[in-house]
């Protein structure tokens, strides 16, 4: 057993429940007791004890919405719009293969964990002929990592002649993308409680993917009992593309193909109408917000208040991290703040209601809240303990606002069902320099060929 005593416990239940000295209990991978002051002596005998006095104990963070395999291509692309940065980048993520994805994925999820993430998922939809087998090298990073991985299985097959943006030679056939999709599934998908990877279904975007991809994904994903995952209403262009080429929004356009519901979370969502707010939140579809990418690429601020009014789930995405070079999953809480707060007033977005976004949020939108996403007994041991007693938060008499708005948190501790992935800011379950160089050598051979 572990017991974390001392700290400010964050329990993110539905009460929004906070101990100032509270106490944790762990049995194996489960949470079993949380309250204020000291744990009872019953459990704390024979326990380890884990001093968290000067800390801020919170749910593991969920991430739900990233492209790994983008760590190759950080830094470029500096000042385009999200269609100048995607054709500068395709061509050059048509030379990905599995050794450069995996060394990607490691170095990306380690820094992930290091920003105090848990659960990430990750939506890969760029698949050369060539490249072998792409999924299985950040399936293997997330278990080497340690992390719990949602893995979307993603697809391209609108191609530039047929109207797509993407280029020929970076999209597949529909027939090859249901085979190799549905195989993912069978042999990846672990449906149990407490599974460390599942898998997702999720067609790219409605610039890159054929209507008739759509509606096969979706009808796959349902029949196998996964969830679903695209972009969506990113950028004013494609609200453009959609509107030219459909002769409606993205968000209709999505509705009428079947693809809202309770199995759905869509990516960015920056530019929604007032009605595909309201049909969302009447069917249960959820929203990963990406602040920090959204801003890199000057697509615009989302209506995150509202969508939290209109009762739509919603979670924290770091996004790619070739449109996200800083990377850490914490620093989204003071952009989703920064950005709401410019868009609607300092009342728009509180802490609090940051962090839910990045547990409890996070957790419904990949299907897992039943599981993660809070400090409860019976939920898995996913949790992060932050450093509040140092220079960067000094005299804030508010641990929450003072972490949430901070970007310089040290994490103290991570565990993922009750392991230890970080301590005292150190990754424990890979080399981080090691993690540096092989990233570092895969970006120069892809951008080299």
């Amino acid at each position: 057993m572990i017991v974390l005593e001392g700290g400010h416990l964050a329990t993110v239940d539905a009460l929004d429940t906070e101990y100032p000295q509270g106490h944790l209990v762990i049995d194996g991978s489960v949470i079993v007791a949380v309250g204020p002051g000291p744990a009872p002596a019953e459990l704390r005998a024979g326990a380890q004890l884990l001093d968290a006095t000067g800390c801020l104990i919170t749910p593991g963070l969920v991430n739900t919405h990233h492209h790994l395999y983008q760590w190759l291509t950080r830094g470029l692309g500096q000042d385009s719009t999200l269609f100048g940065w995607l054709s500068e980048l395709y061509p050059v993520w048509a030379r990905i293969d599995a050794d450069a994805v995996h060394a990607a994925a490691s170095a990306n999820l380690g820094w992930l964990a290091l920003s105090g993430c848990s659960t990430s998922s990750d939506h890969h939809y760029v698949f050369p002929k060539a490249g072998g087998d792409l999924l299985e090298a950040t399936i293997s990073a997330a278990l080497e990592i340690g992390v719990r991985f949602q893995a979307c299985r993603g697809s391209m097959d609108l191609g530039q002649s047929a109207g797509g943006l993407p280029p020929d030679s970076v999209v597949e056939d529909r027939e090859a993308i249901l085979i190799a999709t549905e195989a993912a599934i069978d042999r990846w998908h672990d449906p149990a409680a407490g599974a460390m990877t599942r898998i997702s279904v999720a067609p790219c975007s409605p610039f890159s993917v054929t209507a008739e991809l759509m509606r096969d994904a979706a009808e796959l994903a349902r029949g196998k009992g996964v969830r679903l995952h695209t972009h969506l209403a990113e950028t004013s262009d494609e609200d453009e593309f959609c509107q030219q080429t459909y002769g409606r929004t993205p968000a209709e356009y999505l509705a009428d193909l079947g693809w809202l519901g309770p199995d759905v979370w869509l990516a960015h969502c920056v530019h929604l109408s007032d009605s595909a707010i309201a049909s969302f939140a009447e069917t249960g579809t959820s929203v990963a917000h990406c602040p920090t990418s959204n801003g890199r690429l000057g697509a615009g601020s989302a209506r995150v208040q509202d969508l939290i009014r209109a009762g739509v789930p919603v979670g924290l995405g770091v996004d790619g991290a070739a449109s996200n070079e800083a990377g850490r999953l914490v620093d989204e809480l003071r952009s989703a703040m920064t950005v709401a707060r410019l868009r609607g007033g300092p009342q728009s977005l509180s802490a609090r209601q940051t962090l839910r976004l990045a547990t409890i949020g996070g957790a419904q939108c990949l299907g897992r809240d039943a599981e993660v996403g809070s400090l409860e007994p019976g939920k898995l041991a996913d949790v992060a303990v932050w450093r509040l007693d140092g220079l960067g938060q000094a005299g804030c008499v508010d641990p929450v606002f003072a972490w949430a708005f901070s970007s310089s948190t040290p994490l103290k501790l991570l565990l993922v069902n009750g392991r230890g992935v970080v301590a005292e800011d150190m990754l424990l379950t890979s080399d981080v320099g090691r993690l540096a160089r092989e990233a570092s050598a895969a970006s120069a051979r892809v951008l080299q060929r």
